[in-house]
């Protein structure tokens, strides 16, 4: 059995420093990308963890992306079955829709970096490496979701209240960017030009502010997705 199956959307938006964290436990990991690979065909249960990744695309963009339901699907398998699911960004807008909740546009693109605050829950879990007292964050998106029924929220921000969440025992989503490895940030800004220009947010600052904060986040996302795949035995 594989260890860890990733859903990539595109190649700039990859495990980033999560990859490291997969290879110091020895966890292979096969990358499937969506739109291209046949996710209809893929066992929902069969990795020990599943790892959907971020784009720039809405979860619900099914009459453009058609292969979007195939992803939801095997998301949904495999979260009623209670297997170890993580989701980043459109992962993690992708976990809410198919457990029901509604994903939806924020009230405005939240681009840049700025702390998570922490909810007690969250406090108590997993992310608790990640409080804003700890380190800053990268955000990059323009949709948000609410939080589905039996999830647990454990972090926002003050443009997006809904950043993490868990549900059950083994199933974490957050719309921010833990992942992000500041090494090879420049391949996000030249995927993102568009985005950003339209956006009218300045790639110069973006840059500067991840040289600044990327290393610490480095080794508080180590920590945090460490203490999580411990909680789920990997």
């Amino acid at each position: 059995m594989e260890s860890v199956l990733v859903v990539r959307h595109v190649c700039f938006e990859d495990l980033g420093t999560l990859g490291v964290v997969f290879t110091e436990r020895g966890l292979p990991v096969r990358c499937v990308e969506a739109g291209v690979d046949d996710l209809a065909a893929e066992d929902a249960c069969g990795p020990a963890l599943l790892v959907v990744l971020g784009a720039p695309i809405g979860a619900g963009d099914d009459d453009r992306y058609p292969w979007l339901g195939a992803e939801v699907d095997l998301l949904r398998a495999r979260l009623h079955a209670g297997r170890p699911t993580l989701g980043i960004c459109l992962g993690a807008q992708l976990m809410a829709r198919a457990l029901g909740a509604r994903v939806y546009p924020g009230p405005a693109s939240e681009i840049g970096w700025s702390p998570l605050a922490l909810t007690e829950a969250g406090r108590g879990s997993a992310l608790a490496p990640l409080d804003g007292a700890l380190t800053s964050m990268l955000h990059w998106h323009g949709d948000t979701f609410d939080l589905p029924d039996g999830a647990t929220l454990l972090a926002g921000t003050p443009l997006c209240r809904h950043q993490a969440f868990a549900w059950g025992a083994s199933a974490l989503g957050l719309q921010c960017h833990p992942e992000v490895d500041a090494a090879r940030f420049e391949r996000w800004l030249i995927g993102h030009a568009v985005e950003l220009a339209q956006a009218a947010v300045s790639p110069a600052d973006l840059r500067a502010d991840t040289r600044r904060h990327g290393a610490v986040l480095a080794r508080q996302a180590r920590a945090a997705f460490g203490r999580w795949l411990d909680q789920v035995g990997l």
